[in-house]
């Protein structure tokens, strides 16, 4: 039902600064909990970020807190990540996720969220 892409990924020095993108393809993006997760090399799939359907609600994990910045904007049907003082220990697949939902509750559960992108690729060199 829902179709999400990912875009903004790249290469990047440490220090430096990149922006993803979220963008839905489905009809009902103003209704989602939304968040971001990554899976780095030999890792799984980890929280990064998670924004309610207005944006009046953050949450991040204490590895991105100070660097990084979830954002969307409804009427476009897209999500940010700002990704600023990037280390190289950010390196990773990085997805979009959407799920419904009443509360934040499971905001950082990759299980709680039946909605992927495919997933963009950051990387990021010493």
């Amino acid at each position: 039902q829902e179709q999400l892409v990912e875009s903004g990924g790249g290469l990047v020095q440490a220090g430096g600064s990149l922006r993803l993108s979220c963008t839905s393809s489905g009809r009902f993006f103003g209704t989602y909990y939304m968040g971001w997760f990554r899976q780095g090399p030999g890792k799984e799939r980890d929280f990064v970020a998670a924004i309610s359907q207005s944006g009046g609600y953050t949450n991040y994990a204490d590895s991105v807190k100070g660097r990084f910045t979830i954002s969307r904007d409804n009427a476009k049907k897209t999500m940010y990540l700002q990704m600023n003082s990037l280390k190289p220990e950010d390196t990773a697949v990085y997805y979009c996720a959407a799920r419904v939902s009443v509360d934040s509750s499971g905001y950082y559960n990759p299980q709680r969220y039946p909605y992927w992108g495919q997933g963009t690729q950051v990387t990021v060199s010493a």
